[in-house]
Order: structure tokens, then C-alpha cells, then sequence
């Protein structure tokens, strides 16, 4: 029955809101929850999720690249049904509209992150 579920990818590096599995669960996904960009990208090489959660944490010590999310957009290229939801705080958002002006996502939310909205990018 597990392989009727579509596939959630929750990527959690820096955290600190609350963890949305059960509504993750109530859209009908199958969450993985991993807690670093490198196992992510291990992740999605065995298991193509039908959407990635992924932080934007802007990283001023890059110096080719804004945040290690990059890097995850990078590698679900050969993905294009794969969707992205980002959570980036408003203090960053001229940083992430860099990246989104070179890189494709299906939604952004910003902190506090917003249930109804977040429900909504899910289906």
C-alpha cells in the first residue's frame, strides 16, 4: 500500500518550527526526513520524491553560491516533475530572489509558516 503514496522529501538543516509530518501525511505523502543537503541529495538519487521542503539559510561564506539549496536545485534538474516548497525567513528575501530569478520552485513561505498556505502548496 506504501507504494500508492506519493513520496515527501522533508530537508531540515537548521529547523526551529514546527514539524509539519502529519500534515505532510494528511495531503496523502510519504515523508522522509533527512537533516543535511549531502543526504538529501543521496536520498533523492534512490527515491525521486514527488516534493522536496527544503530551508533557504543563506550562507555568506559561499562564495560561488547563496545557500546549499542551490546545490539540491542543481541535482533534481533531471526531475522536472519533482516540485520544491522553500521556507526562508523575510530578512532573506532579496538573497532568495537571486536564486530565483536563475532557478525554478513551486513555493515559497515565509517563517512563521503559514498551515493553510503550506496545505496548499502540497496539493
Amino acid at each position: 500500500m506504501a507504494d500508492n503514496h506519493k513520496r515527501l522529501l522533508s530537508i531540515v538543516e537548521q529547523g526551529g518550527y514546527p514539524l509539519y509530518d502529519s500534515l505532510y501525511q494528511q495531503a496523502g505523502y510519504q515523508v522522509t526526513m533527512v537533516e543535511s543537503m549531502r543526504k538529501a541529495v543521496a536520498s533523492i538519487k534512490k527515491s525521486q520524491p514527488d516534493i522536496i521542503v527544503a530551508e533557504f539559510n543563506f550562507q555568506s561564506d559561499f562564495r560561488d553560491r547563496t545557500s546549499s539549496l542551490e546545490t539540491l536545485l542543481a541535482s533534481i534538474q533531471q526531475y522536472p516533475d519533482t516540485k520544491v516548497v522553500v521556507f526562508y525567513d523575510r530578512e532573506n528575501t532579496d538573497k532568495l530572489n537571486r536564486l530565483l530569478a536563475v532557478r525554478d520552485v513551486h513555493s515559497t513561505l515565509a517563517y512563521p509558516i503559514d498551515e493553510k498556505a503550506l496545505a496548499s502548496a502540497l496539493s
